[in-house]
């Protein structure tokens, strides 16, 4: 975190030393340890916090893509359903129009053509 050297270290316990004096340096100690380690444990909280909140960004982000791939997904189907539909209601049309043409041809009698008959 800082960039502190131990001999730099070694210079502030002598001056610490000097300034607190020894029946108090302990105390001192103690208290710096503890405040360090609560700032440490501060830190890795806001750290967490920070990748949990990245994470969730990212997950909704994933999900708001997900639901654009559904809903394309489903209107392609809807297109091709819809493509289906007019297919089957072409060919129902043209079988429509083959079956009244086949009654057409049975209901008029076929033309005779024997020549014979017209000398009878």
């Amino acid at each position: 975190m800082f960039d502190i050297a131990f001999s730099e270290l070694v210079v502030i316990a002598i001056v610490a030393l000097i300034v607190i004096g020894p029946e108090k340096l302990p105390k001192v100690a103690r208290t710096l340890g503890a405040l360090t380690g609560r700032m440490q444990k501060y830190m890795t909280q806001i750290k967490e916090e920070v990748n949990r909140e990245s994470r969730f960004a990212e997950l909704q982000k994933l999900q708001e893509e997900i639901k654009s791939a559904g809903i394309t997904a489903q209107q392609s189907l809807q297109s091709g359903i819809n493509t289906i539909e007019q297919d089957l209601q072409i060919a129902q049309a043209d079988n429509n129009v083959a079956t009244v043409a086949d009654k057409t041809t049975e209901s008029t009698p076929p033309a005779e053509s024997n020549p014979n008959k017209e000398q009878l």
